[in-house]
């Protein structure tokens, strides 16, 4: 937990989960999306008919009411190179604060680089998400000033208190999402939270209950100016 910055790639071979020889694997990912990823032998296999069953996919989701607009003004703004590819991702997710399956396909056929190469990016910056996220994003840190000051309990409460989990971080209406970080650089303040990168200093369960309240209210109010 030390490593703030820490990054993970999923490009290992054990990462596949595949034994000797190794060959070209389709991968079924929960996004609906398929992909190619080459292991680290270049050995022959049957894989063409996957390769054009992946492109009719593709198309077929390309084909869907997302706003590809608004990824052509992305593009255009960075330039369509592979070098800008990071810096590409960081505006949509800017945008849609997640990068959506749609984006794969549209970027490769319009960089000219492969899907499985825009996705190894995706997925080796831990900034990068895949998933949808909520209107409120609150981080948790649990750095050791954060963790020894008791932040595992006010995760715990904000847990309880928006019914989510270890394993499901965003409410069903995609108000809030909550996740856990290695070091948000405020020790000083332990232990901390942020909402959408605002900054809560020295929190407590009982704090972290009614600052959820709070959000509640925003939403509501928001929700009530909106159908005005």
């Amino acid at each position: 937990q030390a490593d703030c910055g820490a990054s993970r790639s999923l490009n290992s071979n054990r990462d596949c989960n595949i034994e000797s020889p190794c060959y070209p694997v389709v991968f079924e990912l929960d996004t609906g999306l398929s992909y190619i990823k080459q292991t680290h032998r270049r050995t022959a296999s049957p894989v063409t008919n996957y390769y054009h069953e992946i492109q009719r996919r593709n198309k077929t989701y390309m084909q869907s009411t997302f706003d590809y607009g608004a990824l052509d003004e992305i593009l255009q703004a960075n330039g369509a190179q592979e070098s800008a590819v990071i810096t590409i991702l960081q505006d949509i997710q800017e945008r849609y604060r997640y990068l959506p399956r749609e984006i794969f396909p549209y970027l490769a056929q319009k960089m000219r680089i492969s899907e499985a190469r825009i996705y190894s990016v995706a997925t080796f910056y831990e900034n990068f998400s895949l998933e949808a996220k909520g209107y409120f994003v609150i981080r948790v840190c649990d750095g050791t000033a954060c963790h020894v000051r008791k932040s595992v309990p006010i995760l715990e409460c904000l847990r309880k208190e928006l019914n989510l989990s270890e394993s499901k971080r965003t409410t069903d209406d995609l108000s809030f999402t909550v996740e856990t970080v290695s070091c948000l650089g405020a020790c000083g303040l332990a232990p901390v939270l942020t909402v959408n990168d605002k900054v809560y200093p020295a929190m407590t369960p009982e704090k972290a209950a009614a600052l959820i309240c709070t959000l509640r209210e925003e939403l509501a109010c928001a929700g009530a100016e909106e159908n005005a």
